[in-house]
């Protein structure tokens, strides 16, 4: 049986239909026999696919994940409209009309771009301190302030046009609701829409063939190999340099003063940018270059996940 004690790491979950993300961490805080646990990037219980799952120290890295892009596959259907924007609703309408395929290919391309979004009533965002899906259940609706989203990427890949139902292929920026893009992709074609099911295929560099199963983490626990399923803190990072300090540059860093650059060997020399920092082949933190008072550049901490 693994040491639950010593684990630490990122683990990639398919998250299975009809589980929250906080139910997905309740069954593994039971499985992995720790409480130090939690996800990076809530999905709906009707979605599936990529859930990262914060372990030990890495739980600090969990927000990071959380902001990173994410991409979907998304079905939806036309004619109809629910109050949670997805087929688990209640129908508030329906509509008769109709839409071709190049139609929805040509609104739904509409979509592209950075743009405003205002979130569904049922959903976890909080105004005035409580969570909306708590006042939705209740009949009441208030308003809510839009937020900036940015939709990288969105691809019509089928439309039945007899049975009015498609799939989208979307990638999109942290706090996106693809249900209300669907919502709103139905009353741009002129008709109504819901979503009727949703995979989420990446989460920033992670991929679904990459995520586990309760099953394959319960028999990896029973043969002391759940360390093995994690992956470390800086699969996370990939996308900033590496930055490999000396040992004085690992003794300042560690009583949190500035490192220089003639102790930090690969350090950018842009200021702002963020990157990943290394001694003696082992990853220490996540680090940030900055101007220094006197001039020059230096390398900061930015967050540390010990």
């Amino acid at each position: 049986m693994q040491n639950s004690s010593d684990l630490t790491g990122i683990l990639l979950m398919d998250k299975p239909q009809g589980f929250t993300s906080h139910d997905v961490v309740a069954k593994l805080r039971g499985i992995l026999h720790t409480r130090k646990i939690g996800h990076g990037g809530t999905l709906d219980p009707l979605a599936t696919g990529v859930l990262p799952v914060f372990v030990g120290g890495a739980t600090k890295a969990a927000d990071f994940a959380a902001a990173q892009d994410k991409e979907y596959v998304a079905g939806f259907t036309l004619g109809y409209c629910t109050d949670t924007q997805d087929v688990t609703g209640e129908t508030l309408r329906t509509s008769g009309r109709t839409a071709a395929r190049d139609a929805v290919e040509r609104v739904a391309a509409g979509f592209l771009g950075p743009q405003q979004q205002v979130p569904p009533m049922y959903s976890a965002v909080k105004v005035n301190g409580r969570k909306l899906y708590d006042l939705a259940r209740k009949g009441q609706e208030v308003e809510r302030p839009a937020r900036d989203i940015t939709v990288h990427a969105i691809e019509l890949i089928d439309f039945d046009e007899a049975a009015q139902k498609g799939t989208l292929r979307l990638v999109v920026s942290k706090g996106t609701y693809v249900r209300t893009l669907v919502h709103d992709l139905g009353e741009r074609l002129g008709t109504l829409a819901v979503m009727h099911s949703l995979v989420r295929t990446r989460s920033g560099a992670y991929a679904l063939d990459q995520c586990r199963s309760f099953e394959a983490v319960e028999r990896a626990m029973q043969d002391g190999a759940v360390q093995q399923l994690l992956l470390p803190v800086d699969s996370l990072f990939l996308e900033h340099p590496a930055v490999q300090l000396t040992d004085e540059g690992a003794e300042r860093i560690a009583r949190g003063a500035v490192v220089f650059p003639r102790q930090a060997r690969g350090l950018p020399e842009t200021e702002g940018a963020l990157c990943r920092v290394y001694h003696a082949g082992r990853f220490a933190l996540l680090g940030q270059v900055r101007a220094l008072d006197k001039g020059g550049l230096g390398l900061f901490v930015y967050k540390n996940f010990r």
